[in-house]
Parts: structure tokens; sequence; C-alpha cells
């Protein structure tokens, strides 16, 4: 209909600067009038390439994920890509079926949430068909795998001075897990400012934690049973700190005229408990946006300006955090 070469058709759609305007106007009406459309399906098959990105989360219902989940599309989305999302529940079985989607050429690269590399990436795939990966919000460790997250020893370091300003020295830290890169480096971060201080860092006010609401509930009891009350926690997360205010709420503490509270991450919830929650907000929507871009450019062959982006938390101030007693 437009009496020029497939090849020519191809140009057209594909490089539109690369044709002559009269050319590329007669394809294009052939295309309005025929109502072509691209198989983006047979495109793949030619082209070993999907435009599409695999997303493997190991609990697609953390409060962090869907606003990062958001960034990351927002930015595929401009460059004609689309996202699949495996939902892993840190399963090594599910992440080596999701690799399927990778060996199969129905998605072209890979963005991690879960702290390590797929379980079965060596056994499926030949290190030549290693695809461009990027590790979001927790790096994964001992390999050289780009990374985008918050600075988190900054962050928490900012968190902890701000409630030394308020004249806070007795302040615990919960959430302690030597095993997990985001916790080691917030409590890091609350030792530096500590130390920063002169403040000694009482032992008995660092408690372990998972990060659950159910583990700061637990660690404010145990601050009880010790004997050995802060004035202030410093909490790992924004669930820690939830738990934290629960216990003591159903002890009838005045918070935060009694205790203090601070969270990290500032998700949904943190604006509607009592008292709101003073937490450090993780910019998570740039963070897909870095990520997804660092991606592409993998993918493109070309070579990032840096293999780590650490972002800025922001200091959030609300209700649960004032000066102590006295």
């Amino acid at each position: 209909m437009a009496g020029v070469s497939i090849a020519t058709v191809s140009r057209a759609i594909n490089e539109p600067t690369k044709v002559a305007d009269a050319t590329r106007r007669r394809v294009t009406d052939a295309i309005a009038r025929t109502g072509y459309t691209t198989n983006a399906m047979a495109r793949s098959l030619r082209m070993r390439r999907s435009n599409m990105i695999l997303i493997l989360a190991p609990d697609v219902g953390d409060p962090n994920f869907s606003n990062i989940l958001v960034g990351l599309e927002t930015e595929a989305s401009k460059r004609g890509y689309g996202l699949l999302i495996g939902n892993t529940q840190n399963d090594p079985s599910r992440e080596a079926d999701y690799l399927r989607f990778i060996s199969s050429n129905q998605a072209d690269g890979l963005i991690l949430f879960t702290g390590h590399l797929p379980f079965g990436l060596g056994q499926s795939l030949t290190d030549a068909r290693l695809p461009p990966m990027v590790a979001v919000n927790e790096p994964v460790l001992g390999q050289d795998i780009p990374f985008v997250g918050v600075d988190n020893f900054e962050g928490a370091r900012i968190a902890a001075e701000h409630l030394i300003s308020q004249g806070h020295r007795r302040i615990a830290f919960v959430g302690r897990a030597p095993n997990r890169e985001i916790n080691r480096l917030r409590e890091d971060g609350y030792r530096a400012a500590l130390g920063g201080a002169g403040i000694n860092i009482d032992p008995r006010l660092i408690i372990d934690g998972d990060g659950t609401t159910e583990s700061g509930r637990a660690a404010a009891e145990l601050m009880f049973v010790r004997d050995a009350l802060p004035t202030a926690f410093l909490c790992v997360n924004d669930a820690t700190a939830m738990g934290v205010i629960i216990s003591l709420n159903a002890r009838r503490y005045d918070l935060p005229r009694q205790f203090s509270v601070m969270g990290f991450d500032d998700i949904s919830f943190a604006s509607f408990i009592t008292p709101s929650l003073t937490t450090m907000k993780q910019p998570r929507h740039r963070m897909g946006e870095a990520a997804m871009e660092l991606l592409l450019t993998l993918l493109a062959g070309e070579m990032p300006k840096s293999r780590e982006v650490l972002l800025r938390a922001e200091l959030i101030l609300r209700n649960s955090v004032t000066r102590p007693p006295g």
C-alpha cells in the first residue's frame, strides 16, 4: 500500500528520522488505513529482547515496596518497558521458577529486592547469559551488583542526633541484626551519633529485632525486664516503632512525655498512630526511578556514572518525640 519495501516500513516505524518525510507519510497513512499494530511477541522472538523487566521481591505487601514500584514503573514506561513482578516469599524454589522468564527471553533484566542473588541463577544460566541486575533497598553483599537505596548510616545518624538535640542521652536502639546490612548500617549510624556527642553506649539498650511490629513490642517489654529503661527508642523501621508504641500504650504511659519513639521509613501508617510517628522518610519513588534508570543504562550496553546510588533520608517531625522528663 505504501509502495516501499518491508525494510523501509521497519525503518519508518523504528527509526523515522532515517526515512524521508514523504516516504514516512505514506507508511503512516498505510498503517492508519490497515489498523496495523506491532506484534510484540514476534518482535521479541526476532530481536531476542522482550522489553520486560523482572522484579523479585520477598514480600510485595511490604509498605516500602509499592511506592518504589511506582517509581520503577514510571521510568520503565517512559522507555517502552513493562514489568513482571515475582513475589518470592523467600522461597528458593519460587525464585528459581521466576528465573525462567530470563532464560526464555521473556524478561531482559532483573530488579532485586531480596538482598541476595536469586537461587538457581548459577545453575539455570551460564555466566555469559547473566542478565543485567540492579539491587534496590538492600544491597547484595559480596557481589558486584549495582545498588540503589537510601543512605542508611547517615539517616540513622541524623535520627539519633535529633533525639540527642532534644536532650535524650539514654537512647535505645531496637532492631539489631548483624546479618542484615540495613540493620547493621542503621545501628552504626546510631552508634556514631552517640559517640560524637560523648554519650557512652549502654549494651543493655541495644535490642535484637527482625523489623516486625511484634519484635518492637517484645523489645519494649524486654526493657522492663532488664530494668534498663531509656528515655527514647530509636527503631530500625516504622513497624518496629509501632510495636514499641503499642507496648508502652498498653502499659498506660503518657507518650511522648514519658518516652519518645522514633522510626525509619515513613510508611503510610506512620502519621495515623497515636502519637503520630517522628521518622526518617525514604525517597521511595525516586529510588525506583533511579534503579530503573541504572538498569536501562546497563541494558543499553552503556557504562553508568556510578554503580551505587545512595539517596538522602528526610527527617519528618511529628508528635512521638519531645524532651525527656525533667
